[in-house]
């Protein structure tokens, strides 16, 4: 009689914990359901968006989704809340491109305008217009260096340094790339990021040969 009670009352408790079980795995709105979510309170449509990216997280014990994209020339971040879809948080920057290459094209617009200013408070006329030819051959030279991504003095530039990553990622696009120029240790380098088919990848290129110094990948 004890055994059968026993085993009554473990069946019961089975009972018991595969409905709360149940439960459980039901209380999720789904990775589709949190980017809607998103795209909703940024007001953009997901077709106008790159670099998404959607991955899993716990924060404080509950299950959140982490929602990334770019929209607009701006980047959103968001959490949302699993169980009922709710924006734990939401985050939205500007994006500033190429930052470090126009400072240095300022300051070579400024010493274009140094020059400039000195011919004319020149004395003599053969003088001016040497000069003159001289600013006009570092201007073209400043334009030049522009193109080529060499302000800062580096062989490669930012596309020919954005196409090389882009060749270890097939089909992705120059949309699914952020990159900036650093120095580090008296040495130049690009750093950045591709986020194309819910994959993440960062890397690091040296802006002088080329070469990849860093790669790493990062899926949803």
């Amino acid at each position: 009689m004890k055994k059968k009670i026993l085993a009554a009352a473990a069946l019961a408790s089975a009972v018991v914990l595969g409905v709360f079980t149940g439960c459980g795995n039901s209380s999720d709105i789904g990775r589709d359901a949190a980017l809607e979510v998103a795209l909703n309170d940024a007001g953009v449509s997901e077709s106008d968006t790159t670099r998404l990216r959607v991955s899993e997280d716990r924060d404080d014990g509950r299950k959140v989704y982490e929602i990334r994209f770019d929209a607009a020339e701006k980047e959103y971040d968001y959490e949302i809340q699993a169980s009922d879809g709710a924006i734990v948080s939401s985050d939205v920057e500007a994006i500033e491109n190429n930052a470090g290459i126009q400072v240095d094209d300022t300051q070579n617009s400024n010493s274009v305008q140094n020059e400039t200013d000195q011919t004319d408070a020149s004395d003599s006329g053969n003088a001016q217009g040497q000069t003159v030819t001289e600013n006009t051959a570092g201007q073209d030279q400043n334009q030049s260096s522009a193109n080529s991504g060499s302000s800062a003095g580096v062989a490669i530039s930012q596309d020919e340094a954005v196409q090389i990553a882009l060749d270890r990622v097939p089909g992705a696009t120059a949309q699914n790339v952020k990159i900036e120029l650093d120095r580090d240790d008296g040495r130049y380098k690009y750093e950045g990021e591709i986020f194309y088919n819910r994959i993440e990848y960062d890397f690091e290129i040296d802006a002088n040969s080329g070469t990849i110094l860093e790669w790493s990948e990062e899926r949803d």
